[in-house]
């Protein structure tokens, strides 16, 4: 099968979408299928080792979001000779913008069924980046146009289901849930980031993800200013780029944090990621933005148990202090959480181990059943070709 993974992020961004595109291309890939992964040139010297292929158009950095490029395909004659030369008999496309509409208009002229992937609560995003309902209300209606023109929509999630249906989708809605690698915890690595990071000994709380305030990074901060007026010993790691990493520092020193807090800026080698998950006594993530849980499954496959906010889409497979732990979006309650967790280290681990048994669900899982609608919809096609 020869499958296009089309994305408007990809590494080296250490993004939660274009994490998951990756591993889509490379579980599959591993299958023995024949993989291309379609995305904005970021990086032209981060090209090797990929089992897939990686064919990527002329980009230029957006204004406020610096890790992330944005281009016009249709303008970069390279790419066009080297997609015309591709045959694929289907698309996967992980977003609604300019790699997305590339999808559908490539899939529209061979006549191969396409999947619209969503991942994003992009009403946040845009009501951000404009500051008006309305004009987020009209971006949100173009991207529901986009999902209404796709074969088949795939979610990541029930909430982000959910979202989907509310922004005004009408349709069917498969959820596929993202996996994890398929690794193990290892000493080794675990030792080299402690090293590489210069970690303490002493209680590690991680955050991984954009340095960006819709990921309820506040809450964290406040959390654990809180937590620091009992006067026990903690270092919190926040790891990532954004718009507001600026502010955030701001913020950490106007909360008395600035020595227990480490930036590790942006995050491209995954033994450094995963080593910090292992260093972690808790991965701390409390984002009310985020339609998936690919983190809290990463931390989970390195025993590592989160703290999520109840009734949130990350909250989905976590079961309080069985498998994770709950709290409110309270900075009380968050501070309440970390206190009990760090206070019994060793119930912690056990819910760590837990975590791993339950909540880790591997890529090459995902990839059969991945597989298995693939075909369905490419046969369903042949049988009756549909017009985008």
């Amino acid at each position: 099968m020869k499958i296009g993974q089309f994305s408007d992020s990809f590494l080296p961004i250490v993004d939660g979408v274009g994490r998951v595109v990756y591993h889509y291309a490379t579980a599959l890939a591993r299958r023995g299928e024949e993989c291309y992964v379609i995305a904005p040139m970021a990086d032209t010297g981060f090209r090797g080792g990929y089992p897939f292929e990686l064919i990527d158009f002329i980009s230029m950095e957006l204004p406020r979001q610096k890790q992330y490029s944005a281009g016009i395909p249709q303008l970069d004659t390279h790419y066009d000779a080297r997609m015309r030369s591709v045959p694929l008999d289907i698309i996967h496309a992980h977003s609604p913008f300019i790699a997305g509409l590339e999808a559908q208009r490539i899939a529209r002229r061979r006549g191969i069924p396409i999947i619209g992937m969503f991942h994003s609560r992009y009403y946040d995003d845009f009501y951000q980046i404009t500051g008006t309902e309305m004009l987020a209300n009209i971006a949100v209606a173009t991207i529901v146009n986009f999902y209404q023109r796709c074969d088949e929509v795939w979610t990541v999630s029930q909430s982000s289901k959910e979202t989907l249906y509310d922004y005004g989708y009408v349709g069917e809605v498969v959820v596929m849930p993202n996996g994890t690698p398929d690794i193990d915890p290892s000493p080794t690595r675990a030792t080299a980031a402690k090293a590489k990071f210069n970690l303490p000994d002493e209680p590690i709380l991680f955050y991984c993800g954009q340095m960006n305030w819709k990921k309820n990074i506040q809450r964290i901060l406040e959390g654990c200013a809180c937590y620091a007026q009992s006067g026990k010993a903690f270092t919190l790691v926040l790891a990532g780029q954004g718009p507001d990493v600026k502010s955030i520092r701001q913020k950490v020193d106007e909360l008395g944090l600035t020595d227990r807090v480490r930036f590790t800026g942006h995050i491209t080698g995954e033994d450094d990621l995963y080593g910090l998950y292992e260093n972690a006594d808790l991965f701390v993530f409390p984002s009310l933005y985020d339609t998936s849980g690919m983190v809290v499954r990463e931390a989970a496959a390195m025993e590592t148990p989160s703290v999520v906010v109840r009734g949130c889409a990350t909250a989905e497979p976590i079961l309080d202090r069985h498998n994770g732990f709950l709290c409110e979006d309270t900075t009380q309650s968050l501070c309440d959480v970390l206190n009990m967790a760090l206070s019994d280290r060793a119930m912690t681990k056990r819910v760590g181990k837990s975590a791993r048994e339950t909540i880790y669900l591997s890529w090459d899982d995902i990839a059969g059943s991945t597989l298995e609608r693939y075909q369905a919809l490419i046969e369903r096609n042949t049988k009756n070709p549909k017009g985008l």
